[in-house]
Order: structure tokens, then sequence, then C-alpha cells
């Protein structure tokens, strides 16, 4: 982040200095030509290399550190208990420190590698009836995928206070919207810019929090996958309007929503012999029927309304048919009151 250059310029400054304070007072650099200029270029290389290190890691959660620490201390108190088993007592001591060295090596690894793949329940298990959770935390965490952004119904709910809590946007998700904004196709590059206008309106309701996530899982090389694993991660509510990612996150246990079967669930129920406004905008599968669209995108065929194209009408409705994509509306024109 553009905001951690300034605090690494200082480090890297401090190391310098205390590189050339060091050349100036130590009997080993002394007598060295150009004494100060050696330690300054070693306190820079010394600066460098963690800034760099760092820079590697700007991946790495904080929860993952955690879990790669007790892994360690876990697998060094199994590496410490073999050794003084008494299982190694007849080696000679000149290969003493080998058989050692290859103990805490192996269960040191093993350890971290088991503490990364566990979750928050392993860990209930090893240190039973403790469980550690943030006073603070917000109620409710809304993780939200790239199609929902791009969407943008999403901003409507929030926006009316239907959902409430805090926002979270991953950094991959971010990327992927910068991706889909800078095609050369003019079709995803206009959804790309719709989603980061959607982002901003977001950001700017200030009745809710928007936080950007930096947590990355590099061994998931698919963006739905990373998004299942942070919403297990961080026990939030994952929004999307994939369909095939809502049902492999059902699957997997993960709280999601689509926001395509909400709205389903919002379409306004319509019974025979009700009457409705709406424009004809083109003709129909069959001869002369007309069709139009509800305001909520539900489509009304009109049966005798071919010559009615473009026109304003009032129709009444006949019958229903629920479809794989929807509910269509058959209805006829509705004859006009005498004057």
């Amino acid at each position: 982040m553009k905001q951690l250059w300034p605090i690494r310029i200082l480090f890297l400054a401090l190391c310098v200095m205390a590189g050339y304070a060091i050349s100036q007072v130590g009997e080993e650099f002394v007598n060295i030509p150009h004494s100060g200029v050696f330690g300054m270029l070693m306190g820079f290389g010394f600066g460098g290399l963690l800034i760099a290190l760092d820079e590697m890691l700007k991946g790495f959660s904080l929860r993952a550190f955690s879990a790669i620490t007790f892994g360690l201390m876990l697998g060094t108190l199994v590496a410490l208990l073999l050794d003084r088993s008494g299982l190694f007592e007849h080696v000679p001591d000149p290969q003493r420190w080998l058989v050692r060295l290859g103990l805490f090596l192996s269960f040191g690894y093993i350890g971290m590698i088991l503490a990364m793949r566990s979750n928050k329940e392993d860990f209930s298990l090893i240190i039973p009836y403790v469980r550690f959770s943030p006073q603070n935390k917000p109620d409710k965490l809304l993780l939200l995928d790239t199609s929902v952004i791009i969407d943008g119904r999403i901003a409507d709910l929030i926006g009316t206070h239907v959902l409430e809590g805090m926002v979270v946007v991953p950094r991959f998700v971010l990327r992927e919207i910068q991706q889909v904004a800078d095609s050369g196709d003019a079709i995803k590059r206009g959804r790309g810019r719709r989603g980061l206008e959607m982002l901003n309106r977001i950001q700017r309701n200030s009745d809710i929090e928007v936080r950007i996530h930096d947590g990355d899982f590099p061994d998931e090389k698919d963006v739905d996958s990373k998004l299942i694993r942070l919403a297990r991660n961080l026990n939030a509510r994952l929004f999307t309007n994939d369909f095939n990612l809502a049902k492999v996150a059902s699957f997997q246990k993960v709280d999601c929503i689509n926001i395509h079967e909400v709205a389903k669930c919002l379409k306004a129920i319509l019974l025979p012999g009700e009457v409705l406004q709406l424009k004809i905008v083109r003709e129909g599968k069959d001869k002369g029927q007309g069709v139009g669209y509800l305001p909520d995108g539900t489509m009304v065929v009109v049966n005798n309304g071919q010559s009615r194209i473009g026109e304003q009408v009032e129709v009444e409705v006949q019958t229903l048919l629920q479809t794989g994509a929807g509910i269509i509306v058959f209805a006829d024109l509705r004859a006009a009151a005498p004057v």
C-alpha cells in the first residue's frame, strides 16, 4: 500500500545511519578504508532485504502468521519430547546434533503446514472450551463478489437499509473489476466502470462502513474459491449473482445470498383480472400478439396487441405461466371505457 512507503523509507534511512554508526565504533571496521561507506552499504542492504521480504509477504495475514507460529511451537515441543525420550541415547555425540537438527526441522515444518491447513474449529479441539472472539466486531460482515458489485442492486439494498453491517471488498475482487474496466472490449469496459461507480456509491454512504480486505490465498487459483475461503474465515455472508458460486458456497456450508433469488421473491404477485399499464414494444411469437415489460422485467404477452406496438395501453391479466427464466404474463387489451 502507498501509505506504507514513507515508513519504509524512514526505516531504510535509520538502517543506513545505524550501519554508519556501527562502522565508526566497531573495532573490526575502524581500520578498513572507507569504513563509513561500507557501513552505510551494509545498513542499506539489510533494510532493503527486510523491505523486500515485507513486499513478498503483503498477502500474508496476521491469522496465517499466528497459525504458523503456533504450529512451529507445537512441532518444536514434539521434537523436544522425542529428543529427550531416550530413543537416541546410543547415537554418538558427533552425530547427535544431526539427529536433533533433523527432528526440529521435520516436526517444525509439519507443525506449520498442519496449522496453515486448519481452521478455527480445529484449534478449539486443541484448546477445549476456549473460544476467542473480539468484543467490538460488527454484527454482520457483507462480503461482495465481482458480479454483485457490477450488477449494482446491492447499492440500492444498502442505501435503503435493507442490509446493514460492514461491507467487505477483497482486494483480489477489486483487481478483477479494474481488469474488466481496462478491457479492450467496450461492453466489458462499461461493466467494469459501472462496478467502480457502484463501489464509490456504496463508499459515499455514511451509514455503512466499507473495508478493503488484503487477505489472499495464493494456493487457490480462481476467485470463487478465494471468496468461499475468505467468507468462511471471516464468518461473513457472501453476496453474489453467480448461480454456480452460490451453489458451491451452500454445499460448503458458507452463508451465501444470490441477489437474483432475492429479486424473484420481491416481484409483485399478479392475479387474473388485475389491470396493468404498459407499453407494447414488439410483436409476439404468435400472430397478433404484442409484448411489453413491467418495471421489474416481467414479460407480458398481450393478445391482439400487435397493432398497438409503441403505444401505452391498459391490459387485463388472464393467466400466468411459470418458466425456468421467470413468470410470463398473458393479458388481453382492455376495452376503452365509453365516453
